[in-house]
């Protein structure tokens, strides 16, 4: 006697159909916990549901550059917007590249969408300027009649003594203190200090010897006005707000040919900066590299033009020769010096190295900036759209709304239509329901994944997708009971020719969500994500979950014996009567002449 096969195991997994439920429903509950342990319960909500401005810039060449439109050049250019918005004190706001040419700027409520507008419209800015003076980023003391003796010389005195005895404590530590050195390529420049923090101040700038504001020694002809060196005595960079309206107001009214004063990106240090020296589309390339051969680690290489070379090498032959801080020269982006390196002598050729105490990281966003102040390119905005967070609710109830009467028309038919079945569909329409929730919630705190109204359409028209699918399955085990076969082998065989039209009608949606994802941009994506999410999670629900189930309830008698409230009746069904083979053999014809 020949051993019984063994029965294929089939992806619906009906072979231990409970197993593969415990499987998704884990998933489920680790979703669901994630969510609640991520402290966010909510879907974020779009600029058109919760308010707010959107702007839809484009990219465009300028003349003589016709291929400056990269991935790494429009990524940069968004980190720069994004910065001049939260330089607004914006918070929440969204900045993202989408498409190869197009930057989605979402601004939410409560903030003035002409600035914005104004920041998020502009070129970059971006100069070498030589420092005059360099100073923490505190007030400075005012002037006070200098004592003789008493005790106020004395605390002076000790003020003076625990100021040295904290950066003592700070060197001891490995703190950097220093900064940035520039250098040519191929010299044995020691880095010193930290371009994270970009401060090289004077121990007398740190403890004033003298009761009144540290000025340039020697003071160079024709050096910033006492106006500006007022101002920058006043000027206190620990703050973001205070660094954002210093950055707005050198970026707005300093010209090249002025002195300005600036803050340092990390709230540090402030600079009182010379005229530019050279201009930032003097940079042709700049890159970030691993030093191998001096062990220095990461550092900055930068390359300038004709022009920016003969400019860069005359500036730094002058500035090595001043005395500390005027041996250095800011980079500076916007208003704000985003890297300050000392000078070690003249660097002719056209090619420089800033080496410092540069991680990767670091390396790659000063390279980056480096390159977006040479990029040829500019924006224009293209799409304006404001919204009221009353009329953003009015939207969100409205396609909450539809999406209800829509839902509550698919039960009333799957319940009328199904009767038992209808079950099935509801409990899979939950699960899908629970799984599209929770994953959006946490592609909001992830990715920032924003809810706008097209994605809630999406999410509207998934609940047909979804249905649909069950009604596919349904109808090919109903097929099955037709042609004169029980409920379990009726499931068993009408999973297979189901399985194929599932996969070919979600595969249809989803390559028809994603062209539509990749050659749209602003809130029509949101629409194709949502459509395109809800697609993969129909098919995980209908294989994990559905088909499972409708495995374990037909061995229930309710559905097996074909009750008239399951929507399996036979009868119902028009079903035929089972095949039966005849167990007599059929006669041989006789021959008439015989008989």
């Amino acid at each position: 006697m020949a051993a019984p096969k063994k029965g294929r195991r089939s992806p619906g997994g009906q072979g231990r159909p409970g197993r593969v439920l415990a499987f998704i429903l884990i998933a489920m509950v680790a979703l669901v916990g994630g969510m609640f342990a991520s402290g966010q319960t909510t879907p974020r909500l779009g600029i058109d549901l919760a308010g707010g401005t959107s702007f839809t810039l484009e990219a465009k060449n300028q003349p003589g550059q016709p291929n400056a439109i990269t991935t790494t050049n429009m990524n940069t250019a968004a980190g720069i917007i994004e910065r001049r918005v939260n330089g607004l004190g914006v918070t929440e706001s969204e900045v993202q590249t989408q498409g190869k040419k197009h930057i989605i700027v979402n601004i939410p409520k409560g903030t003035n969408a002409k600035q914005a507008r104004e920041q998020v419209g502009t070129t970059a800015q971006l100069a070498f300027r030589p420092v005059l003076v360099a100073a923490p980023a505190g007030k400075l003391p005012e002037p006070t009649p200098s004592a003789s003796a008493g005790t106020g010389k004395d605390k002076g005195d000790k003020s003076k003594d625990k100021d040295k005895a904290k950066d003592a404590e700070k060197d001891k530590k490995g703190k950097p203190s220093g900064t940035p050195t520039a250098s040519a390529p191929g010299s044995s420049a020691t880095p010193s200090g930290s371009h994270s923090q970009g401060r090289a101040v004077t121990e007398a700038l740190k403890a004033p010897q003298a009761p009144k504001p540290p000025t340039p020694s020697p003071k160079p002809s024709g050096g910033p006005s006492n106006d500006l060196q007022k101002q920058f005595a006043a000027l206190d960079c620990s703050t973001k707000e205070a660094r954002s309206q210093a950055a707005k107001k050198a970026s707005d009214h300093a010209k090249p040919g002025d002195d300005v004063v600036v803050c340092d990106k990390d709230g540090q240090e402030k600079l009182l900066l010379g005229p530019v020296a050279v201009e930032g589309r003097d940079v042709t390339d700049a890159k970030a590299a691993l030093d191998t051969q001096r062990a220095t680690g990461w550092q900055v290489q930068l390359k300038f033009n004709g022009s920016g070379a003969k400019k860069f090498a005359d500036i730094t032959g002058k500035l090595a020769a001043k005395p500390e801080p005027q041996n250095r020269f800011a980079i500076v982006l916007d208003g704000q010096a985003v890297s300050a390196p000392r000078v070690n002598g003249p660097i002719p050729g056209g090619s420089a190295e800033i080496s410092g105490n540069f991680d990767q990281s670091s390396a790659d966003d000063l390279a980056n900036i480096l390159s977006y102040g040479a990029l040829p390119l500019s924006f224009d905005i293209v799409n304006e759209t404001t919204v009221s967070a009353a009329l953003g609710g009015e939207q969100l109830r409205a396609g909450l709304l539809a999406g209800a009467i829509g839902l509550a028309l698919v039960v009333i038919y799957l319940v009328v239509y199904y009767r038992g079945l209808a079950l099935v569909a509801l409990a899979s329409l939950a699960v899908s329901a629970v799984l599209t929730y929770t994953i959006m919630v946490l592609l909001g705190k992830a990715i920032g994944f924003a809810l706008n109204l097209p994605a809630v359409c999406g999410a509207i028209v998934a609940i047909g997708i979804t249905a649909d699918s069950f009604i596919v399955y349904f109808e090919r085990v109903r097929d099955e009971i037709r042609e004169g076969r029980s409920l379990r082998p009726a499931v068993e065989r009408g999973w297979p020719r189901a399985r194929r039209t599932i996969l070919v009608s979600d595969f249809v949606s989803f390559l028809a969500a994603a062209v539509l994802f990749i050659v749209t941009v602003g809130k029509v994506q949101g629409f194709a994500f949502t459509l395109g999410l809800t697609t993969l999670l129909d098919v995980v629900v209908v294989f994990f979950f559905t088909k499972p189930l409708m495995t374990l309830l037909a061995r229930r008698k309710f559905f097996a014996s074909g009750h008239p409230w399951s929507g399996l009746d036979p009868k119902r069904l028009g079903a035929k009567p089972p095949l039966r083979a005849s167990r007599r053999r059929p006669s041989a014809p006789v021959d008439p002449k015989e008989a």
